[in-house]
């Protein structure tokens, strides 16, 4: 479910709506209609899929932005976040336009922008953004603040949005209003994730089920290796991985990339380029990949996945190439030291890497790779653990 009654929110986001409740009415002069969060998302397999029609395995993670929000009688947009030393960034809705909007203002306003444009009547409003998702880490946290906007929005206009539309609204502001060429998966995982489960879905029909993930019960952690090499989904690498993929479909008569077979490689590697087949080889050995996740979370479980993991970071970096040095070394140095599978997670060009790790071996792999970084003269990573954790909600 996309929203839940304020009485079913965890006890553990009490202290922070109290406490973004209380800035709110301290820098807004009054307090809020409702707080609302959504979560950060870790893609545990299937990268540059979503795109291609294909299937994805994201997870929603413990890790939130959080919305304070009150409605105004005017067309008047005032947006404050509690990073940073901006202040009060003011707008109205008669200028909100594709790529005018700044900063992480971009993303709440592209959420207005796009439910204005579906016809649904937006009111101004106050807005105070608090998140604790690392930025440029590969964890949506843009995603994070969209769909956290676009839940408190349906609440406060009655819109009566269903998951799948307010994934599509938040997708057009990515695409239209941000510039970035996105798929729909980040927003399937904020929107729609459940604690202990992954949310296996189908970019065709978004078709979605939830898929039992949970890392405890089998002896194992998953560890987030935040490489603190920002990346950008509006930058050229990420689109012209996108148009590589769309002139393969075109060459190979299909309309998406999904509908490309693993068996229909060898007959694809005669008709494309180099490059451009190496690329619709990770997109099509990658949806195999994710079909055989699920398969294996469904019988043996998480423990059974870390070869499928390794084979996706391989195919990311020599077929799709979107790692870069310290993903690989965060991957390799895991894996050396006891993890049972890692890969790089998102969209590439930095962000975080994940290891799937047994619970012995957490302090060991922790060790080695902030060691490793030290040693090969990068910045110091950001090493944490994640749990699947519940989707978009109002918290008070």
């Amino acid at each position: 479910m996309s929203t839940q009654d304020p009485a079913k929110a965890a006890p553990a986001s009490a202290p922070a709506a109290q406490s973004l409740g209380a800035r709110f009415e301290l820098e807004f002069g009054g307090a809020p209609d409702g707080i609302w969060q959504a979560p950060g998302r870790v893609n545990l397999i299937g990268e540059h899929t979503d795109y291609n029609e294909g299937f994805v395995l994201p997870f929603a993670i413990d890790r939130t932005a959080r919305v304070a929000i009150a409605a105004r009688q005017d067309s008047t947009v005032r947006l404050l976040s509690t990073y940073g030393d901006q202040g009060v960034v003011t707008t109205t809705l008669g200028t909100l336009r594709p790529g005018t909007a700044k900063g992480w203002t971009k993303y709440p306003l592209g959420v207005m922008w796009a439910l204005r444009e579906r016809g649904i009547t937006v009111p101004g409003l106050d807005l105070l953004l608090d998140s604790n998702v690392p930025l440029g880490a590969g964890l949506s946290s843009s995603h994070a603040i969209e769909c956290a906007v676009v839940t408190a929005l349906n609440d406060l206009t009655g819109a009566g949005l269903s998951a799948q539309d307010m994934v599509l609204a938040t997708q057009r502001a990515e695409n239209d209003f941000v510039g970035a060429p996105t798929g729909i998966m980040d927003q399937s995982a904020s929107l729609r994730g459940s604690k202990g489960h992954a949310v296996f879905l189908d970019c065709r029909d978004q078709k979605a089920s939830l898929v039992p993930f949970e890392t405890e019960p089998a002896g194992l952690v998953l560890l987030v290796i935040d490489t603190k090499v920002s990346h950008s989904h509006a930058d050229g690498g990420y689109a012209s991985r996108r148009e590589s993929c769309e002139l393969g479909a075109e060459v190979l008569g299909v309309k998406a990339l999904r509908d490309v077979e693993v068996a229909d490689l060898e007959e694809a590697s005669g008709l494309l380029d180099e490059v451009t087949f190496r690329r619709v080889r990770h997109v099509v050995t990658e949806n195999d990949r994710v079909l055989q996740a699920v398969e294996l979370l469904g019988g043996p479980g998480p423990s059974a996945i870390g070869p499928l993991l390794d084979a996706s970071h391989a195919s990311m970096r020599d077929d799709f190439e979107i790692s870069c040095p310290e993903l690989d070394l965060a991957v390799d140095t895991s894996r050396a030291h006891g993890a049972t599978g890692a890969r790089m997670t998102g969209g590439g060009f930095g962000g975080a890497a994940i290891a799937l790790t047994p619970v012995d071996a957490e302090q060991k792999v922790r060790a080695a790779v902030t060691q490793a970084f030290a040693d090969a003269g990068f910045k110091a990573p950001d090493i944490f653990t994640v749990s699947p954790a519940a989707g978009a909600m109002r918290i008070a």
